[in-house]
């Protein structure tokens, strides 16, 4: 049976019906297929949740995961979409079943089955061998990740000038402490705000979106808050980030700039490396570009982002959106310098 490639037949599944605990023993799984994750998506950007089980023949082979929303009136199939501030989704395949056949698949479950007319997807394990020939558009997404299996003395071995900063942070007294009260939302957003201020641009996401991810990803136990307090109890930095299926992710960091010379950020990400490290996390991804990035150890990645459209217009209408956004974020920062 696995030694063909067959395309995949799709069955979209109530979400009441989907034997999750299954699905979270899928080797491949991600914090972005999981319900709670899903209900986060939904509730910020009004999407109608998707779990389809994939079938060869009558066996089951494996599961998609992803959200419908409307763009422009249009129904849009994304797994995940741009400006969700989420990463891999995909696809949860049993061994020996490729992702080739599952993308075969999916243009037909996506256009015809769930009447969409615009589908992109970002599978953390999907190559370029997965894809090619079957029409789709790639715009690689660039990240760097960290081998949480080294030991602590490793990893600050492999990055000499943040250990630095840390212990220099450690003189100046700032203290990096886990938190859990409401309030955290607004630091962290505060502080996000003065992070943008300095390229004259606003945030690409609301407070409301920080509080959302707190509410519905913090009683799965996966979610990490953390402050940075100067020696005052001032709190100057702040980060999310959060674990699961033995893999970490840094999803927010944010400062307030004139407290950098106290280099609290380091520190930050030191405590997330170790905490995820000791709860049983083999990598640790910073979820996108930077080259600062490598000064931590990293290591760079790049995953496949595919799209696929209905109608050759719509490809053009997409990329069109993107810079009425950016357009938008740049005027938005220009109305505050002026105030």
């Amino acid at each position: 049976m696995r030694g063909e490639t067959r395309m995949l037949a799709y069955k979209r599944l109530n979400l009441d019906d989907v034997n999750w605990d299954e699905l979270d023993r899928f080797p491949d799984r991600t914090i972005y297929q999981t319900r709670p994750w899903l209900e986060f998506v939904s509730d910020c950007q009004r999407g109608e949740p998707v779990v389809a089980a994939l079938y060869e023949s009558s066996e089951l082979a494996g599961y998609f995961t992803g959200l419908i929303v409307r763009k422009m009136g249009l129904r849009v199939l994304g797994s995940p979409f741009p400006g969700w501030t989420t990463a891999y989704m995909g696809f949860n395949l049993l061994p020996g079943v490729s992702r080739r056949q599952a993308l075969e698949g999916l243009t037909q479950f996506a256009f015809r089955d769930l009447r969409c007319v615009h589908l992109e997807l970002m599978d953390r394990f999907m190559t370029e061998e997965d894809y090619d020939g079957l029409g789709f558009e790639c715009a690689p997404f660039d990240g760097f990740e960290i081998d949480l299996t080294k030991t602590e003395n490793e990893l600050l071995a492999a990055m000499p000038k943040r250990r630095w900063a840390i212990n220099k942070a450690r003189r100046n007294g700032v203290v990096v402490e886990e938190a859990d009260d409401p309030r955290f939302a607004d630091d962290y957003y505060e502080q996000l705000r003065d992070v943008f201020a300095k390229q004259s641009l606003v945030p690409t996401y609301d407070i409301e979106r920080v509080r959302a991810l707190i509410r519905h990803v913090c009683p799965t136990g996966a979610l990490l808050l953390l402050r940075a307090r100067d020696p005052n109890g001032v709190c100057i930095a702040t980060a999310i980030s959060f674990g699961m299926y033995g893999r970490a992710y840094l999803w927010g960091n944010a400062s307030f700039r004139r407290y950098q010379h106290l280099r609290p950020n380091e520190p930050v990400k030191w405590h997330e490396m170790r905490y995820w490290k000791s709860r049983g996390m083999r990598v640790c991804d910073m979820l996108g570009g930077g080259e600062y990035k490598l000064h931590y150890g990293a290591y760079r990645i790049t995953v496949p982002w595919l799209r696929k459209s209905r109608y050759q217009a719509l490809s053009g209408l997409r990329s069109t959106a993107q810079k009425i956004v950016a357009f938008k974020q740049s005027m938005a920062g220009a109305l505050i310098r002026r105030r």
